[in-house]
């Protein structure tokens, strides 16, 4: 049994910088979590209009409506079994900025052969992942459907009130580095949010997440 990422991703997996494995090699057989933490050099939002739609986001811990530069951060993945017996990886992301840190929450899954990520304190909103890695051993991460569960409420969530991310991450050997750069935008209006940054990364054995890291809730429906 290996890594949701490494079943996801196929032979392609092994095409990735060893340390990108590593990193996303993170599971229950591995037995080990990896705590990044670094910083961010820039984090910005799109124009003025944008700050409603991630102020939403904020509420559920699926957006981060802040803006700066050089702003600490930390990234928590954790493996865990959910209450459904799926294993789960957290990717919890901390950013220190403003008078309270600003907090990104998401859970992922496998299921039937994607990953399926799940957003926010609530795990309301489940994402299908692309995974791929790049000519140089990056990861190169694109989101792809969308769907909202709430109660009784599931339907396939409008690409037009919400975003497509594309995120990109590569290891830099000559400065011992994880290097990270994120843009989310919306198919119509353009630029959502974005930042870029460095990280280094601690491994520690890990069988399961703090509860500090899990979702209020844990969604069946993916």
């Amino acid at each position: 049994m290996t890594s949701i990422f490494e079943r996801a991703m196929g032979d392609d997996f092994r095409r990735l910088h060893p340390m990108l494995q590593r990193r996303f090699g993170v599971g229950l057989e591995a037995g080990e979590a990896c705590i990044g933490r670094g910083v961010m050099s820039t984090i910005r939002r799109g124009p003025w209009w944008t700050v409603p739609f991630l102020q939403v986001g904020r509420l559920r811990s699926i957006l981060v409506p802040v803006v700066g530069e050089d702003v600490p951060f930390t990234i928590e993945c954790y493996p865990y079994s959910d209450p459904f017996r799926r294993e789960t990886v957290t990717f919890v992301r901390e950013y220190a900025v403003g008078r309270s840190p600003s907090r990104f929450d998401a859970t992922m899954v496998l299921d039937a052969g994607r990953i399926v990520d799940y957003l926010g304190t609530h795990q309301h909103l489940a994402v299908d992942l692309e995974l791929r890695a790049d000519d140089e051993g990056g990861l190169e991460l694109r989101s792809g459907a969308q769907r909202f569960h709430e109660g009784p409420a599931s339907f396939a969530f409008p690409m037009l009130a919400s975003g497509r991310a594309l995120l990109r991450e590569r290891w830099d050997d000559a400065a011992e580095r994880f290097e990270i750069d994120l843009e989310v935008r919306n198919d119509r209006f353009g630029f959502l949010f974005g930042y870029r940054g460095t990280f280094t990364c601690e491994w520690i054995p890990a069988v399961d997440a703090p509860e500090r890291l899990k979702p209020v809730r844990h969604e069946r429906r993916t």
